[in-house]
């Protein structure tokens, strides 16, 4: 049964000059001018430049003529009717709000699986041969290692390119591949990969001699660092395990990195500060980087344009639809130089409240001296959400007296000491990384010794809390940096 009743809903909704600020805010420096190309490019209400006064116009727009200067008489309106939309009022992100949007610039020369087909047309090989070859190339990944299994490259052959070939066939052609440069290439392991590139060693040199027994053999103890077993393994000293060890340690993990890093086809991110802090005689001065500063105005040609169809005739649709464009444009120019100001309000707004928040750490560069902050903090500061203090700190960067820092670098949760004081878990993590650094890598500090060394100097934290610190700090255990 049909039921019609009037309801009440309360809801919240987001006007289109709302979602573009947040958009906006949310993108680092780089991308904001790429973003305020494509805006010019979509609209031609907006240009480049600083707002000009009316008697600029003067040679433009005659006001006793009434007529439009030569440049606006080729202007076609039916070039645009197709288009009377900006992008940021149609176009749909299902992306969350905290995700990452990182713009990678195109670079150009050969590719590392370019560069290794390349030297594989210089050897002699069966049509059959080359395109198990190029198959096996094609499964390569960027660090030099093939991770796919020969059992599934011989049904790719069949399935996709019926080439009928056995796996002793695409092993064969595979000892070709790993011939190729760098030396490395085509391994299927860690273990292969140091193997291969020992094997284009000099053989009669007794520490490259030892470093492939150790590999072939003690491939397990040598990565937990067993050295006692390797040892008396081999009945050698330690003279002779360190020659060894050098060796491996000299060779390089990821033989894909070197091909990319000499050819430039890494894509690589540059990073563009969107604050600049200088600090002279005690005193801190903040500047927003001029890119984020674009001089942006609203077309005065499109604005005399609209007052001449709005003092013409009316009555026709085309008319109509010239009027419409025509605002429509012009509201979207004002829309988006207010976007880009109010993000400039926004972000020198958020920076200064974490810059006086963390003063001392800026005045002095010690990291020891960052105040645990986390977002709420700055929010309540400055009055806005949570969600826009994390757009703002998301991909941008400060260029300060001690290096390029990301503003997520500021953010740390609090941790109590013995005393009651609140102090940053920065500064945790920077005693435990001092610690390790200058331990005897003989005998490296566990973790028990850490989480001792530390409530000696008043942090009560648990042995767990110290390995999860030292995971996040990339630091491996105990065992894994013992040194001869």
């Amino acid at each position: 049964m049909l039921k019609q009743q009037l309801s009440q809903k309360l809801l919240q909704k987001l006007s289109p000059q709302q979602i573009q600020l947040m958009k906006l805010l949310q993108v680092p420096t780089m991308e904001l001018e790429q973003r305020i190309k494509e805006e010019i490019e979509e609209n031609p209400a907006l240009e480049e430049g600083a707002e000009e006064s009316e008697d600029d116009y003067g040679d433009e727009y005659d006001d006793d003529l009434g007529e439009v200067s030569e440049s606006q008489e080729d202007f076609d309106i039916n070039d645009y009717l197709d288009d009377d939309l900006p992008q940021y009022k149609t176009s749909v992100s299902n992306k969350g709000r905290d995700e990452d949007e990182k713009a990678i610039p195109i670079s150009g020369g050969a590719s590392f699986h370019e560069i290794l087909k390349s030297q594989l047309m210089l050897r002699k090989m069966t049509e059959k041969e080359r395109a198990i070859a190029d198959n096996i190339i094609g499964n390569i990944d960027d660090d030099g290692y093939l991770r796919r299994e020969i059992e599934a490259i011989v049904d790719d052959l069949a399935f996709t390119q019926n080439v009928m070939a056995t796996e002793e066939e695409v092993e064969d052609v595979l000892f070709l591949v790993q011939d190729l440069e760098p030396a490395g290439v085509g391994a299927r392991d860690l273990r292969e990969c140091l193997l291969l590139q020992l094997e284009r060693r000099h053989h009669g040199d007794i520490p490259v001699y030892t470093a492939k027994k150790i590999l072939e053999k003690s491939f397990d103890e040598f990565t937990k660092k067993h050295y006692d077993k390797i040892k008396s393994k081999f009945e050698i000293d330690d003279d002779d395990l360190k020659d060894a060890i050098d060796v491996i340690t000299r060779l390089n993990p990821k033989p894909g990195n070197s091909l990319k890093d000499s050819t430039n086809s890494k894509n690589i991110q540059q990073i563009i500060p969107d604050f600049i802090l200088t600090e002279e005689e005690g005193e801190l001065s903040l500047s927003l980087n001029s890119r984020n500063a674009p001089q942006l105005k609203v077309s005065k040609s499109y604005e005399t344009m609209l007052r001449n169809y709005a003092e013409g005739a009316k009555s026709t649709k085309a008319d109509k639809e010239a009027i419409t464009f025509v605002k429509q444009k012009l509201d979207a120019a004002k829309w988006f130089i207010d976007a880009i100001y109010q993000r400039q309000q926004t972000l020198m707004l958020t920076m200064k409240a974490i810059l006086e928040y963390q003063k001392e750490y800026f005045l002095t560069g010690d990291e020891t001296n960052l105040r645990p902050m986390i977002l709420k903090d700055i929010a309540d500061i400055v009055g806005m959400d949570i969600s826009t203090i994390s757009r703002v700190a998301n991909s941008k960067y400060i260029q300060t007296p001690y290096g390029i820092m990301s503003l997520k670098y500021f953010f740390s949760e609090s941790l109590s000491t013995s005393s009651g004081e609140e102090v940053s878990t920065r500064e945790v993590k920077k005693i435990l990384e001092d610690a390790i650094n200058n331990e005897n890598k003989k005998k490296p500090l566990t973790d028990q010794k850490l989480t001792d060394l530390l409530k000696e100097k008043g942090y009560n934290i648990a042995r767990r809390t110290v390995a999860k610190y030292r995971e996040q700090l990339n630091i491996p255990v105990a065992r894994l940096r013992k040194e001869l």
